[in-house]
């Protein structure tokens, strides 16, 4: 099986609503690298587009690699040095390379959040996270509330943690029932959730002030990890993929952070 270069990115764009981010992201989505014609049989994921999955992808001969992360965030000024450096992977083995940020946070049913949404067992759930007219987060109820302890249990068992502790800013109240989830780097959607009623807000890492909001608003705070809790939506867009009749690999390389 095999499909068009076109026809497989624009499937992806289609089924992200990858257009409705096109003035709220920094990220050039869709595909980014990538000759005007050839077929897909082969994809490769990964959270991360760097060298080493550039390199990983190419020695398991899949033809597009597609990431959560890309490398271009408001274009390229030149592409020299380490820009130079992270493209040539692509070239040298005719890697083309399909991004989605915001679209893969947000998405409803294949987002990061909605992944994370599921480890928790949420009902009941609505888009969250503001920004522009689009929502890069999902909210719900837990059935059986948590713990606060029982929540970061949970996510330290379920996501790819690198063996890190998730880190719990225990502000709230004793018992979690109102989650907020924005993946990657959500603090700043700390104040929606208060005004949504939100027990806690899950997200991957945080900022210095933080502490100090969730304390005075007296919410509690699960940072998780920011490749943690972005794994979700590259391993759905894998299973759509298979779908689809492609061959697919799926390549870890946790940062830890």
């Amino acid at each position: 099986m095999s499909l068009e270069l076109s026809t497989f990115a624009g499937r992806l764009d289609e089924r992200l609503c990858t257009d409705d981010y096109a003035d709220i992201d920094a990220s050039a989505n869709g595909l980014q690298v990538g000759p005007s014609e050839g077929t897909v049989e082969h994809v490769a994921f990964a959270v991360d587009g760097a060298v080493e999955t550039f390199e990983r992808a190419a020695a398991a001969d899949a033809d597009a690699l597609v990431v959560h992360h890309g490398l271009s965030w408001g274009g390229f000024d030149r592409v020299t040095g380490r820009t130079y450096d992270r493209l040539e992977p692509l070239f040298e083995h005719d890697l083309a390379l399909y991004v989605s940020h915001l679209p893969l946070d947000g998405h409803q049913e294949l987002g990061n959040a909605a992944g994370v949404a599921d480890v928790l067992g949420l009902e009941d759930r609505e888009p969250f996270g503001e920004l522009g007219p689009e929502h890069i987060g999902q909210r719900g109820i837990a059935p059986d509330t948590y713990a606060p302890d029982e929540l970061a249990e949970r996510l330290e068992s379920e996501l790819e943690t690198d063996d890190r502790s998730v880190r719990l800013l225990e502000f709230g109240p004793d018992e979690i029932e109102d989650v907020a989830v924005i993946t990657g780097s959500g603090v700043d959607w700390l104040d929606e959730a208060v005004e949504a009623g939100a027990d806690a807000l899950v997200t991957g890492e945080g900022k210095q002030q933080v502490y100090h909001e969730a304390r005075e608003a007296g919410i509690h705070v699960a940072l998780a990890g920011h490749y943690a809790t972005e794994t979700f939506g590259v391993r759905a867009l894998q299973d759509l993929v298979e779908e689809w009749g492609l061959e697919t690999t799926f390549l870890e390389s946790p940062t830890g952070l």
